[in-house]
């Protein structure tokens, strides 16, 4: 059964917080939305669009009385959001967020909030390199995989309502603790990301490249368009998992580099077959 929200309060109105209010409307989910920003024309389109029915600055005041509070503001400001609304909001509110990384997030809140914890991290992983409010579409979370954090401390209410709050709006959920989904994310995503910029710099490095470039580096460099502090909190929330994962991409491609000077033919082709496996078991086609 989906859960309905007579009251629901959404701390930052960009791409994910405008989807998330258009989808929790468009399955009339939520009676009355609430919407908190620090920028009057973000929260002007989010109400335009129809995302929201009210608009704050002041947080206490948005989150008073709210059934469902979801904090979609980016990753390093997740935890000042959460101590922020502590005292204001309702004991039996659900909370969640949208952020990228979860370790550093659900770990401050299992530090402050009262047990049986009724913040549950959450990450659905539907994104753009799109941004902002006038972006924000009902749909956006279907067909997407919206992580959840499995935590015994956890309220068992909440946490089922979250649930069915990402399984309502399309999502496929999936259980897992805050560690192995950092882990998991600094390989399939944050790197990634990091890779892509580094890409794009290195061919803009040889001057005027635009007419040489092929699909391939337009497939590998696209997510390179995203905002970047956005990209800059997700690495800074997420350091010590990131910094071990460029370790090892690091180890990948100093093997192939050795194997190149040798010009090991075997070595090369070896390297290529590997990616073609692992990206065919990972990815699919």
């Amino acid at each position: 059964m989906e859960p309905h929200f007579g009251r629901a309060a959404i701390i930052g109105v960009g791409l994910l917080g405008s989807s998330l209010g258009l989808g929790l409307k468009a399955r009339r989910m939520a009676e009355h939305i609430t919407g908190v920003g620090h920028r009057q024309s973000s929260l002007d389109t989010a109400l335009e669009a129809g995302a929201i029915d009210e608009a704050f600055f002041d947080l206490a005041q948005a989150v008073r009385g709210a059934d469902l509070i979801v904090v979609a503001t980016p990753a390093a400001l997740v935890t000042e959001k959460l101590d922020a609304i502590l005292d204001s909001c309702s004991s039996r509110a659900v909370v969640t967020d949208v952020a990228s990384t979860k370790r550093v997030i659900c770990r401050h809140a299992e530090q402050r909030w009262p047990k049986p914890r009724r913040f549950v991290g959450s990450h659905p992983m539907a994104g753009s390199e799109k941004f902002g409010a006038e972006h924000g579409r009902p749909d956006f979370f279907e067909n997407s995989v919206c992580l959840v954090e499995r935590n015994a401390a956890l309220d068992l209410q909440a946490r089922n309502t979250v649930t069915g709050l990402w399984h309502a709006l399309g999502a496929t959920v999936v259980d897992l603790d805050p560690d192995t989904h950092d882990a998991i994310l600094a390989r399939t995503s944050h790197v990634p990301h990091i890779l892509a910029a580094a890409i794009a710099e290195a061919a803009d490095n040889k001057g005027d490249v635009s007419q040489f470039i092929g699909n391939g580096f337009r497939d590998m460099t696209r997510i390179a368009a995203s905002r970047p502090e956005v990209w800059r909190d997700i690495c800074m929330t997420n350091r010590e998992a990131v910094l071990e994962a460029l370790d090892e991409f690091r180890a990948h491609l100093g093997a192939f580099a050795e194997a190149l000077r040798a010009e090991d033919a075997e070595a090369i082709e070896e390297f290529f077959k590997r990616g073609n496996t692992a990206r065919n078991r990972t990815a699919g086609s």
